[in-house]
């Protein structure tokens, strides 16, 4: 039994760096900690307690995390100090090393905050906690608000797949998810709170039901009949993944938004063989056609990953054109960064960094023209907008059922409803389509 009397109004803040998934389990340790009687600092407190929760997807997302822990042990002296996530795990004695940094926790642990406390006493050293990969199996349910509309619930953790670029399977462990019979009533319990839309996050969200025998289609189509969700959006599903089934469902769906957002990666086939990708350009090209023929206004984003081991001159220029040729809404674009550990290592042609920049900058025009063209094609029409709350006297902005940014002056009464529009123009900053409230 854990004496929680020791965190009685102890305050607490909370730092995030990387994916959804992990502001989702941020939100999770929080609340928590806050049934435990911890409450969250105020800006200007002093906390009691600091939680880091990091990411490692990149060398500059390492030294973020560090950086981050540097400036939250001088902003609060004397807290306790706890951190987290991919970083934590993949290099948990680096991070224990770090200067006022007590507790460690690896991926197996996390879920378990409050076993591994104590009674909050500072350490002369820091204390790593964690799991060997292979071993790494805990489920952690997690569903975050934060500040926005938007509900993240976690469906799936971990990853099978070793691309030979990515750390994230040595980080996060083997592919697991929950059980649809809880992801379901966790839904039930964000309507209850009001909550109209949940975008569903994880590591490999397609691979669903590796640890129940359950299929991410089951999953989608018993989430479509919660009453009280509006909006539901799959946040990243591997194209291989992307079956037409669930394509053909989202098309006629209640719930399941218009908007995909498929990894892609290169847009060269040898370029993916490289990465130890599970599918060529054909197939991609071919989800991508499927979803125009039946959403033809639907919003799809793609990642792409520039300048990676064996990506020659050749080769990028494959890539761009076959990526131009996409009928695809927004590229996000990301500079390859060598990871210890990865195969990808082994590959003898390196892309210089300026190059690296210069092929980043090229991919991230080609997607301001393609969203721009997208945005245009829909002005003059109507829409329902979900609003999300805005600074008081701020424009306030809102996503339609395909994504596209919407802003309206401000009215604090339309947070969190959808409101019917009609698209106007491109706001000041061309970052969204102005709108005009009807009826």
């Amino acid at each position: 039994m854990i004496d929680t009397t020791v965190f009685q109004d102890k305050k607490a803040v909370y730092y995030t760096l990387g994916c959804k998934l992990n502001f989702a389990e941020t939100s999770s340790i929080g609340k928590t900690l806050k049934e435990a009687g911890v409450r969250t600092a105020r800006k200007g407190e002093r906390a009691d307690i600091c939680i880091v929760n990091t990411c490692s997807v990149t060398e500059v997302a390492d030294k973020k995390c560090r950086q981050a822990i540097h400036r939250l042990t001088k902003e609060h002296p004397g807290a306790f100090v706890v951190v987290t996530g991919c970083y934590a795990q993949l290099k948990p004695e680096q991070v224990a090393d770090i200067e006022g940094v007590d507790l460690v926790l690896g991926a197996e642990q996390k879920g378990d905050l409050m076993k591994y406390l104590g009674n909050l006493e500072k350490h002369a050293h820091g204390e790593a906690i964690t799991t060997a990969t292979k071993d790494i199996r805990t489920f952690s349910p997690s569903c975050s608000r934060g500040d926005r509309t938007r509900y993240f619930l976690k469906v799936q953790d971990g990853c099978d797949y070793f691309c030979s670029y990515c750390t994230i399977p040595f980080a996060r462990g083997r592919s697991r998810n929950g059980r649809i019979a809880d992801l379901v009533e966790q839904a039930r319990q964000v309507a209850a709170e009001g909550g109209k839309e949940i975008v569903l996050t994880g590591v490999n969200i397609g691979d669903f039901g590796k640890s129940t025998g359950e299929t991410f289609f089951e999953l989608v189509k018993a989430l479509d009949q919660v009453e009280g969700i509006e909006r539901y959006r799959i946040s990243s599903i591997e194209p291989n993944l992307l079956t037409d089934e669930i394509i053909a469902y989202v098309a006629q769906s209640r719930a399941f938004m218009p908007h995909f957002h498929i990894p892609l990666q290169s847009g060269c086939d040898e370029v993916l063989k490289l990465m130890r990708r599970r599918y060529d350009t054909s197939l991609f090209a071919s989800k991508v056609h499927r979803i125009k023929e039946l959403i033809p206004d639907a919003f799809i984003g793609v990642d792409v990953i520039v300048g990676t081991r064996g990506e020659t001159p050749e080769y990028f220029e494959q890539a761009y054109s076959f990526i131009q040729g996409l009928d695809v809404t927004q590229l996000h674009v990301f500079s390859y960064s060598e990871r210890p550990g990865t195969q990808a290592l082994k590959i003898d042609y390196v892309v210089p960094a300026e190059e690296k920049h210069r092929r980043s900058q090229c991919l991230l025009s080609l997607s301001d023209e393609k969203t721009k063209a997208f945005y245009s094609r829909h002005i003059g029409q109507e829409a329902d907008v979900l609003m999300e709350k805005s600074k008081t006297g701020s424009p306030m902005h809102g996503f339609t059922a395909n994504y596209i940014r919407v802003e309206l002056p401000y009215d604090m009464t339309l947070d969190n409803h959808l409101v019917h529009v009609r698209l106007g123009d491109f706001n000041e900053d061309g970052t969204a389509l102005k709108g005009e409230v009807l009826g």
